[in-house]
């Protein structure tokens, strides 16, 4: 698969940078160029001047065109040698400076040779511009001459006398077939005319009717045939891929009776131009009845490709037929002997010899116009139906797509039957049929996108997920951009136009001096993207093979590891843009602009890049440590270009931006080992042992594993207050990130120990006296005189602190 992904890459690459890599092509004859130039510029401004005659001085200039382009790379290596030897010779100096006299010298005659190699150069591209020029003022000479054709207003088919013409033209039309037939028949078609062609006759037409009835019956029932011997996954696929057989059979069968036909000699030209517009019948016929099994089944075989009611499907599918049936005669008819067609008209068709009158030609297309407008309206509704949806969320993209088309039918409907009766029959024509036909598109392109899905579904052996992923949409995508010409096709660009398109789309557009062709797009990316493998290739290695082999710690594998990427990626952005033949020079204009956007609109983003960089280089902080910051604390889990990832203890992540970590204060827990202090505050009631709590103190915390020796936990007496006697125990552990552990377990065996020992902890008491109430003896004054109750309740109070066990 890389190697055919290669294979395609460098192909396109070939087709589309061909151009740049012609060395040495030939030279053209400038003179001659400039009287060809110079006639072709006196036509394209002559009105006068014939339709034809412009298309062939197109085709002869397009022609130049494609020679001054490939002389445009000529000398190519000759123009490199002598700029690596200029540039050898170091900068030119500056105004009013002066240099050596033999380099001055060398630099002098090097410039001359570079200028004469050059002049060839410089020669096609002043012509090719030349060239360019006259092509786009031929062409917009072509685009006036066609909308004023499109544009020309007919009599109105509504008038009785055109109806009249209509009649006489169509008696006309079938009395010269008949009479063109007849007699071709009687010289063509005695005994010893056909007897020699009659085999091949008999052939060719038993072959078309076997097709074309059995053959047809027998393709339409395969893909159910097929469905049920294939197994679930590969089953969309493959039935599609057989359904294509629909049309295939079919116009291997028309081309089959056109061949017997043709062989009997007795079709003339009268009756020539309708076999030839045959197949572009049938592929319209053949092309819509599949379109319209496939779009609106009347039993799905795997899957529902738009949702829609049973009646619904079924009229939308007779509605596709008989539409189809319409656009089929018109085909013919317009390719045959009817004028005013629309974009037909510009096509060179070879007709019937009878010149049509205009009125008659009128009501001919509107009744076609009528006729398909009303049946496109009716599918028009069915698709518009396909809006209204409970969860617009989950409504699938083509639905509102199809939906959309739908309601913009109905007007395209409407406007086309009245430019028709107003007259504008190449204007009414222009409107149904391009719609028609791109409505069909759409569907292909719904039923393509599927299929694509199919596929992966199908390699991927019915994978969950396979048909929603990322590559069937992109495949997807991409063939919607490679429609669009097709679109433009339909719609009336012609071929020549496309091939303009492609050219100027090649030749790209200049963006602050620097000229953006799909060329350099392209190897931009190619040379990018394997830069980009490489770096990430070295990176893995890095990581997993040589950084644990040295003595670095986690924090320092990971700074080198991403220092790697960062480099790498400038690296590959450097080599693709030197190889895709940009001038970084030509963005200084534009660098500087983005300066003044990077000091105000941008200025967060920057310190953090650069709060990142020196994160990385200075490690005052690495994943894995254990750190507060910006009122958050917890485990550095990543540190990337812009924030530094923090794991906290409740399993939550927070981003913190790298400038914060920089600017602000940091405590660091971990950062040079992972020992650490704690303090534990006790009290203890009056009436301890001061002495005795001490000790028991200082052996629960020394029994403690993780506290070290050196230094050694100290137990204090902090100090004496209303309600307790304080102690306090200080002590390091070698792994300041169990110190809550540790702390649990010491309060845990403090309890147990005062229980034992009969060491009493404080606690608070509170006495409440209400208003009237009497005081208790206590209160009682030296005679056993009860004094007045106070004015407020007086509250007695003994406090002890305990440890804070976190709630």
């Amino acid at each position: 698969m890389i190697r055919a992904f290669l294979a395609v890459v460098l192909t396109v690459l070939a087709l589309v940078m061909s151009p740049a890599w012609a060395q040495e092509a030939p030279q053209p004859d400038y003179n001659r160029w400039d009287r060809v130039a110079t006639q072709a510029e006196q036509l394209t401004g002559n009105s006068d001047t014939a339709t034809a005659q412009l298309e062939s001085i197109r085709a002869d200039i397009v022609d130049w065109r494609r020679r001054f382009e490939a002389a445009q790379g000529v000398n190519g290596e000759r123009i490199a040698t002598l700029q690596s030897q200029i540039a050898a010779l170091g900068p030119a100096p500056a105004e009013g400076a002066t240099e050596v006299e033999d380099i001055a010298a060398r630099r002098a005659d090097l410039q001359k040779q570079l200028s004469e190699v050059q002049a060839p150069r410089l020669t096609a591209v002043e012509a090719f511009s030349r060239a360019d020029a006259i092509i786009r003022q031929i062409d917009d000479n072509l685009a006036r001459r066609a909308a004023s054709q499109m544009a020309q207003q007919s009599t109105s088919p509504l008038l009785p006398g055109n109806w009249i013409v209509a009649a006489s033209e169509t008696r006309r039309l079938l009395a010269g077939i008949v009479e063109n037939t007849g007699q071709r028949i009687s010289e063509r078609a005695t005994w010893s005319e056909l007897k020699p062609r009659l085999p091949h006759v008999l052939g060719y037409l038993a072959a078309a009717i076997v097709l074309l009835t059995l053959g047809r019956h027998w393709v339409e029932t395969l893909p159910r045939r097929i469905s049920a011997r294939t197994s679930d996954y590969s089953r969309a696929a493959v039935t599609f891929a057989v359904s294509l057989l629909q049309i295939i059979l079919p116009m291997v069968g028309i081309y089959l009776l056109i061949s017997a036909l043709t062989a009997t000699g007795v079709f003339g030209p009268w009756t020539r131009p309708f076999l030839e517009a045959l197949p572009g019948a049938g592929v319209i016929l053949f092309g819509s009845a599949w379109l319209a099994r496939q779009l609106f089944p009347g039993q799905s075989i795997n899957y529902d490709t738009i949702n829609m009611k049973p009646q619904d499907r079924q009229k939308a599918r007779w509605l596709t037929n008989a539409v189809a049936a319409v656009f089929a005669v018109h085909y013919i008819a317009s390719q045959t002997f009817l004028p005013l067609s629309g974009l037909v008209e510009r096509g060179k068709v070879q007709r019937i010899p009878l010149d049509f009158a205009e009125g008659a030609a009128v009501v001919y297309n509107f009744v076609l116009i009528v006729i398909a407008a009303a049946l496109l309206f009716k599918l028009g509704n069915i698709l518009r139906g396909l809006k209204p949806w409970t969860d617009k969320t989950s409504t699938a993209y083509r639905h509102r797509v199809l939906s959309w088309a739908g309601a913009l039918t109905r007007i395209i409907c409407i406007l086309a039957v009245a430019l028709t009766a107003a007259g504008f029959v190449n204007l009414g024509n222009l409107a149904i049929w391009p719609w028609l036909q791109s409505l069909a598109l759409m569907g292909l392109l719904v039923l393509l996108q599927d299929f694509i899905a199919d596929v992966f579904n199908m390699l991927k052996r019915g994978q969950e997920g396979a048909r929603e992923g990322l590559a069937p949409l992109l495949i997807g995508f991409a063939l919607i951009l490679l429609s669009v010409p097709v679109f433009m096709l339909i719609w009336g660009v012609s071929v020549n136009e496309l091939a303009e398109y492609w050219v100027r789309f090649r030749q790209g557009a200049t963006l602050g001096g620097v000229r953006l062709s799909p060329g350099a797009v392209l190897m931009f990316i190619l040379v990018f993207g394997i830069g980009y493998s490489i770096t990430r290739a070295v990176q893995g290695a890095m990581r997993t093979s040589v950084l644990p082999k040295t003595k670095l710690d986690a924090g320092g594998q990971n700074a080198v590891v991403s220092g790697i990427g960062y480099v790498g990626i400038v690296i590959a952005a450097m080599l693709a843009i030197t190889s895709a033949g940009i001038d970084l020079s030509s963005f200084a204009i534009v660098a500087g602009a983005l300066s003044v956007g990077i000091g105000f609109g941008l200025q967060n983003i920057v310190s953090n890049f650069v709060s990142g960089i020196i994160l990385l280089i200075e490690r005052p902080v690495s994943v894995g440590d254990w750190i507060s910051a910006g009122g958050q604390q917890g485990i550095v889990k990543r540190i990337s270009v812009r924030s530094t990832q923090v794991e906290t203890f409740d399993k939550q992540q927070v981003i913190v931006p790298n400038s914060d970590l920089i600017s602000q204060p940091v405590t660091n827990w971990t950062r040079q080992s992972k020992t650490g202090r704690i303090i534990i505050p006790i009290g203890v009631s009056y009436g301890s042992d001061t002495r005795k709590v001490a000790r028991i103190l200082t052996e629960i915390i020394e029994d403690q594993p993780l506290v070290t020796i050196d230094p050694a936990p100290a137990v204090l007496f902090r100090g004496i207050t209303v309600d307790a006697l304080n102690f306090e125990i200080r002590a390091v552990i070698s792994d300041i990130g169990s110190g809550m552990s540790v702390t649990s377990e010491v309060y845990h065996q403090i309890v147990e120990r005062f229980i034992h020992e009969g060491i009493g902890m404080p606690f608070t008491t509170r006495d409440i006296w209400k208003d009237g109430q009497d005081l208790p003896d206590e209160g009682q004054g030296k005679d056993g005189e009860v004094p007045p109750p106070p004015a407020q309740s007086p509250v007695r109070t003994q406090q002890a602190d305990l440890p804070d066990d976190g709630r």
